[in-house]
């Protein structure tokens, strides 16, 4: 017989808006901030446990970030936050 003893998610996300559409560079990086933050707040609300480990505005104003997060609330993730 086979458990899940521990386990982990680790994503990168990007954060953009559709090409060409018409707002200059720091109104989009302000439009992705705002949808990093609504991603933020949902692992929140959700209790989600969560780690950002790393976070990069890229120069068409587009956020890249590495997260390692929960996979369900049974398994252990201890080992993998420090």
């Amino acid at each position: 017989m086979k458990r899940v003893k521990a386990a982990c998610i680790l994503q990168t996300l990007v954060f953009q808006q559709k090409e060409d559409c018409g707002f200059s560079r720091e109104q989009i990086l302000n439009m992705n901030r705002q949808e990093l933050n609504r991603y933020k707040q949902s692992l929140e609300r959700t209790r989600t446990r969560y780690q950002i480990d790393s976070e990069e505005e890229q120069e068409n104003g587009s956020i890249v970030i590495r997260v390692r997060k929960q996979y369900n609330d049974k398994a252990d993730v201890s080992e993998y936050f420090a």
